[in-house]
């Protein structure tokens, strides 16, 4: 079963249910999320409404972490993922996504990129271990 962005699952505004008048339509398929993993780096791409062509990480090994002090950024592995306040299963599974807290060489960074959507993984360093 496919994901469908659709409106005819919503009510109203008087507060009554909407009947369907059509089936539903190509342009309104969505995509399963892309859970993003560490391991060696594999991106898929696929074609998005208008064209536009997503890179979706699948799984990454480095990440692009600033330092908000010096202001300078360095391309380093992710050791491993410590938290993920997205999702609690996420969190277990080790899942990448927006707002994840990694663990690097420079320390605990915050990912600010969505990995599963723009093909790439930023973070921004959030202290400093040592």
């Amino acid at each position: 079963m496919s994901v469908w962005h659709g409106n005819l699952h919503k009510k109203k505004a008087s507060g009554g249910r909407k009947r369907s008048y059509r089936m539903k339509r190509k342009f309104e398929i969505g995509s399963f999320p892309t859970e993003t993993t560490r391991g060696t780096a594999k991106t898929k791409y696929t074609r998005a409404r208008g064209g536009i062509v997503k890179a979706r990480l699948l799984n990454v090994a480095l990440a692009n972490v600033s330092n908000p002090a010096t202001g300078k950024t360095e391309r380093v592995e992710i050791i491993r993922v410590t938290g993920n306040p997205a999702n609690v299963d996420y969190d277990r599974r080790g899942v990448i996504t927006k707002g994840t807290i990694i663990e690097t060489p420079l320390g605990t960074a915050r990912v600010t990129s969505r990995p599963g959507q723009e093909g790439v993984a930023n973070a921004i360093l959030i202290s400093k271990e040592g």
